[in-house]
């Protein structure tokens, strides 16, 4: 199985800014993607149970306003606001970490649909030391892997075995998209305001985790 990674880098928008939710300071570590499907498919290929366990992981529980979900093996929360085929925004709970999810869907044409996603954590100091040693990239670059393989799966319409996209990591292919997407992070990090060192220092330590070089700290 082939992974567009070249497209994914071209078509894919990424940012960070401080932002307050729920009345708490916080940091949302941004994406937006174009996709080349229906509003209804996309909202499809992001909402329905069955589906999700195609290309993403398994996941269980009630995809309803106020339900609760679990990723297996994964993030779990619970769903605050579900406007088919529209926006969706829920808790992302990891371990000790509280943080929340928005994804928002924009029809651009008959066959052509943008996704936008923010992630924003609170401005705790467990989540500033998190952002310190790893910068958007510690996050940013598993939404990139994810918004990857959920191309690869509307373009195919199939299952995207997840042995295959942890063997492909490793690969030159892979190894390649990680330390590019770590490099646009970092981009994106400065750009945000961080000192030029300290985002290098940050997307390295990303990369490194991500291609399996490094422990991380949750």
């Amino acid at each position: 199985m082939q992974f567009p990674s070249d497209d994914h880098e071209h078509m894919t928008i990424r940012g960070v800014k401080n932002v307050t939710h729920d009345g708490v300071a916080a940091r949302a570590t941004i994406m937006c993607r174009n996709y080349e499907t229906d509003i209804e498919d996309l909202w499809n290929a992001i909402s329905d149970p069955e589906r999700i366990g195609r290309w993403m992981r398994p996941i269980s529980g009630e995809l309803r306003l106020g339900g609760h979900y679990q990723l297996k093996d994964n993030a779990h929360g619970t769903i605050n606001e579900c406007i088919p085929p529209r926006r969706f925004a829920a808790t992302w709970e990891y371990g000790a970490q509280l943080s929340w999810i928005i994804v928002e869907l924009e029809k651009l044409g008959a066959d052509r649909t943008r996704l936008n996603l923010r992630h924003i954590a609170p401005s705790t100091a467990q989540s500033n030391d998190f952002w310190g040693r790893f910068g958007p990239g510690g996050a940013g670059i598993g939404w990139d892997l994810t918004l990857l393989i959920l191309g690869l799966h509307l373009s195919s319409g199939g299952l995207v075995d997840p042995a295959q996209a942890d063997a492909w990591i490793p690969s030159a292919e892979g190894q390649r998209f990680i330390a590019s997407i770590s490099d646009a992070w970092v981009e994106t990090s400065i750009a945000y305001g961080t000192a030029v060192e300290a985002a290098r220092e940050a997307g390295a330590n990303a990369a490194a985790f991500y291609t399996g070089e490094m422990p991380r700290e949750r």
